[in-house]
């Protein structure tokens, strides 16, 4: 079976420069970063729909991260002043007890916690409690970034990697990739490689020959 092209993408660490914030994020984005470094708040919550770039900041801080849906009850948090735990809408009952006590441990320490979800914690089946606590901290939202915002960024990408992409080969990246920049952007540095080491031209064709997932056996 050929391997999965994902599997095989460059490391892309994600940043706060690296992220997209799009027409919509920048209010968010700033908040964000003064609150990493500056703030008095304990928490601070992002929520938006997958691949509008939560994960992404959760790890761009560089603290702590835990994603619930892979440690549901929290076993990994352990006892960072700062920590960010993604997917907070798939914590067990053990691990909202767990992200309870952290946040009150935080609010008397004076760490911090950033949190992320799909929908804002007022929405979310959580316990009550926790909610409430997450709710008193700041909370804003990532607005997906739109398809044209998305080519425009991967345009500048690969021009300043002087790598020509037509239109028609971004509009197929956009339909046929994972629909989150920091993929799409591993992407195109895939692309750059692959166009170097067998000398063509990104076309659709080729495109589709990277993306291919599987070949008979």
């Amino acid at each position: 079976m050929r391997q999965l092209l994902l599997d095989l993408l460059p490391d892309n660490p994600p940043t706060l420069n690296n992220f997209v914030a799009g027409r919509d994020n920048g209010e968010t984005l700033a908040a964000l970063t003064l609150w990493l470094t500056t703030a008095d708040e304990t928490s601070f919550c992002l929520y938006g729909l997958p691949g509008s770039g939560c994960s992404h900041l959760l790890r761009a801080s560089g603290w702590h991260y835990v994603d619930a849906l892979h440690d549901p009850d929290l076993n990994q948090l352990g006892e960072q002043p700062q920590a960010a735990v993604d997917h907070i809408e798939s914590l067990s009952m053990t691990g909202q007890i767990a992200l309870f006590n952290r946040f009150n441990h935080c609010k008397a320490s004076g760490g911090k916690l950033l949190t992320a979800a799909h929908q804002p914690p007022s929405a979310l089946t959580l316990r009550e409690d926790l909610r409430t606590r997450l709710g008193s901290g700041l909370i804003y939202r990532l607005q997906p970034l739109s398809d044209n915002e998305k080519m425009t960024a991967l345009s500048a990408q690969a021009e300043s990697r002087a790598l020509k992409i037509p239109t028609e080969a971004l509009t197929y990246l956009l339909h046929h990739a994972p629909r989150d920049m920091r993929a799409l952007s591993s992407l195109i540095v895939a692309l750059d490689r692959y166009t170097l080491e067998h000398h063509r031209a990104v076309t659709v064709p080729l495109l589709r020959e990277l993306l291919i997932q599987e070949r008979s056996a």
